[in-house]
This record gives C-alpha cells, structure tokens and sequence, in this order.
C-alpha cells in the first residue's frame, strides 16, 4: 500500500499499514423487539455497550440478557465467534473485549473477526491507541457514532503476525501480574474488615489471642457501645484530649507555593488513616497565636466535620510543620492514657462512624462542631492492648500499601510498553535480546 492514511495515530515506517475493513470482517448488532418474549430468555449472549465500560478483563465471559435464535434471525444482528473483538462505536467509543463464546451485540458495536494475517489479542492491546481516531471520525447531535465505512476505514499497523503474538504475549502478562496483585489486594482488605470488627469489639488478651465472647462470656459486659471487654473503659474524646480545635477562615491569604503543607479534608482517606498526598496545598502561616493554635504534632488526631464527616487521619511521626483548614478538627490526646493509632482506628471503624450518622443532623450544613467531636465515645483499652491492636491494623494497612505501590509500578510499567511496543519505537526482537 502506498503512503499512510492520514490518522492520528502514528507507528514505525516499518511497519505495513493496512486497515481494519483489509484484515478482517467487521459485524454491526441490533436490538431484537423486545414486546416479544419469545425473542427473550434463550441461550445466545447478547451484549450491551455499558457492560464492556464497567468490565476490567480482557474477555467478555458472561452477559446480562441472552437472546434466542428466533430473536436474533428477527433482527440484523450478527452471531460472531469466540475471540471476536467487541469495540463500542456509539455513544461510548472504544471499549472493547474479546469475546469468551459466540455472541451477539445491539446496535452499539462494530465487532471485528480477524483474518489470518492478524491476531485478535494483538488488536485488543492496539485498540486503546485507535480510540482518538474512532472520535475523529464519529459524527452525531445526540451522541456520537462512528459507522461501519468510517470504521472499516481506520488505519492500523501491521506487523508480522509473529511480533503480534509477542507483543500480545508481554502486554498480556502485565495485565496478568496486576489482576494478581489487584486480588492480593482485595483479599487483605477483607481480611482487614475482619481485623477492625474483632480487633474493635472484643481485644486481644494476654496471650495475645481474640477474646471469645461465646466461649468466655464472663470477660465481657453491655457498655454505651455494646459489648465490650470488661477491662476496657468507655469514655468520651473530650475526657482524653489535651484540646480540640480546628483551623479558622481566611487562610486562602496565606497560600504559597512552598513551605508548611495546608491540610484539608482532601488529605484524609476512609481507606486507612494515614494521610495522603495527591493534592497539596503550602502556607506561610500568619505569626501569632493562630498559626501556633492550628499546627499539627505526632500523634494528632484529624477528623472532617463539614461535608463528609467523620474522616480519620493521624499526624505521623516526624511530619514536619503543617496547619489545618476550618473543615477539620484536630484533637491533641493525653498520651498517657490514649494511644493516637488506636483511638484513630477506632474512630474510623464502624461503631464510632454510626455516632457520626447520628451527629450528621439529617445532612445539615454547618456540619460537625467541636462539641460534637469531644462528645464522641471511644473504648480504651489497657495501654498495652491498645499499642498492640494498633500495630497489627497498621501493619495490615502497610502491607495493602506495597501492593498497591506494586501495582501502581506494573500500570507505570504497561503504560510504558504500550507506548513503546504498539508504535514500534522498541520492537520485539529488540526487547528480547536485551532481556536475554
């Protein structure tokens, strides 16, 4: 083929270019009527576009609603075969799975069956760069739709069908590694849940083992809070607390582009209680009793009391000099009676987020008051116990922390490849040496 087709996607000069209508069938879907019910209920998949946004996988392995032969012989909808590539052309373009069986689309796909000069699992991984160019060349008023012409016509590389597989192959893998880490990640968020509910409610005892309220029924007694340990006391945040405050208005003056970090309810998480940092703020404070009454220390508690109350974060050690604004409140404990880990966590568990409900005043504007906040009822622990339920939930946070730091190094990682590997900057054989 002589020249390229203009496009706005670009590849190596190396690399054939052809189109997506030369190397494979391209299959349009319908809509069986659905005031039929013998079109409804029968074996064949049918698929709709807002299943493959919400999907995270490669293969399309189950749909929603299932058509029968009659109701798809009713329509122009075509039955196309296993590793078929589904692609949304209306509305939503550019989502797109293989499919894992013969299927049927509605009107909402253009689904590509490839020819032996192509494999489907190279064009799945191709089919993330194509998306600017499906935008460019869907039209519409209501919503945009690109057609079959404007589609078949799309300009794609095409290199040999050995580096396809192997471009597939290690683009494959990538995604494997972070399903992977993505279900380690699950499983210890649910293993934390059961940490916070046990951990929370019945302790560990002095040998370090979860008290039994089945089996030992007599270490336990009714509290404000339910069932608790009867070792532990009950008290309120204002009866373990050096003081309670919260930033005031104004401090927009004092923004800067450097120095002391501006905490805001942006740098809370209901993920854990740690801060974060993916938007930041500096400040040079004003001197004078203001800036010192809202500068945070180690060990200090941070809870958001307007908008969404009850979000828990804990100044870490060595932090450095930071200020909160008017929409958190910053409680200073008595260290010698509550452990600032433990009395995060359990305000950020599920007894102390139902007395935020309740204190939510139906939704409320003005929010959370200071009041409120010392008001709060918290257990306590004997020191020990809460120095060491403290560690095991952090150490379970920290290590949800590294998986998800792995994970976020593999998408780096992908986003990488598919740069280098789908515009043939690096091919195959190149990679292969060097990892060799």
């Amino acid at each position: 083929m002589s020249g390229r087709p203009a496009s706005s996607y670009a590849w190596t000069d190396d690399w054939p270019t052809t189109s997506l209508g030369e190397i494979a069938s391209i299959h349009s879907g319908s809509t069986p009527r659905r005031n039929v019910p013998g079109f409804w209920g029968g074996t064949i998949p049918w698929v709709t576009p807002g299943e493959l946004t919400s999907l995270d996988a490669k293969y399309l392995t189950e749909t929603r609603e299932q058509i029968t032969s009659s109701g798809l012989a009713s329509c122009a909808a075509s039955l196309v075969p296993k590793d078929a590539l589904l692609v949304t052309t209306r509305a939503t373009l550019g989502s797109a799975a293989l499919a894992a069986m013969p299927i049927t689309t509605n009107q909402g796909f253009r689904s590509l069956v490839f020819g032996s000069a192509a494999t489907p699992h190279f064009f799945y991984h191709l089919n993330s760069r194509l998306v600017p160019e499906f935008t460019r060349r869907a039209s519409g008023t209501t919503f945009l739709e690109i057609s079959s012409k404007q589609f078949a016509d799309v300009a794609v590389p095409l290199p040999t069908l050995h580096e396809q597989h192997r471009i597939a192959e290690i683009l494959d893998t990538i995604d494997e590694a972070i399903r992977k880490t993505e279900q380690v990640i699950a499983k210890l968020q649910q293993i934390k849940q059961g940490l916070l509910h046990d951990l929370l409610t019945r302790g560990i005892d002095e040998n370090g083992e979860l008290r039994d309220p089945a089996r030992t029924p007599e270490q336990f007694s009714d509290s404000r809070l339910g069932r608790i340990p009867k070792e532990w006391e009950v008290t309120q945040i204002a009866e373990v607390a050096e003081f309670i405050t919260s930033g005031s208005r104004g401090w927009a003056a004092f923004y800067s582009d450097s120095g002391p970090l501006f905490l805001r309810i942006g740098n809370l998480t209901r993920e854990h209680i740690n801060l974060r940092f993916a938007s930041v703020v500096h400040v040079r404070p004003p001197r004078g009793s203001e800036g010192k009454r809202t500068g945070v220390e180690e060990g200090d508690i941070l809870v958001s009391i307007t908008a969404d109350l009850g979000i828990v974060g804990v100044v870490p050690p060595g932090f450095g000099e930071a200020y909160v604004n008017q929409h958190v409140a910053l409680v200073r404990l008595d260290s010698e009676r509550a452990h600032p880990r433990w009395i995060g966590h359990f305000l950020a568990g599920r007894s102390s987020q139902k007395q935020f409900e309740r204190l939510n005043d139906q939704g409320a504007k003005s929010g959370l008051n200071l009041p409120g906040v010392g008001g709060l009822l918290v257990a306590l622990p004997p020191q020990r116990e809460q120095s060491h339920i403290a560690r095991i939930l952090d150490e379970t946070d920290e290590r949800i922390a590294r998986e998800m730091r792995g994970t976020d190094k593999l998408r780096t990682l992908k986003r990488g490849l598919i740069d280098d590997l789908l515009t043939g900057r690096i091919r195959v054989p190149q990679l292969e040496e060097v990892s060799a």
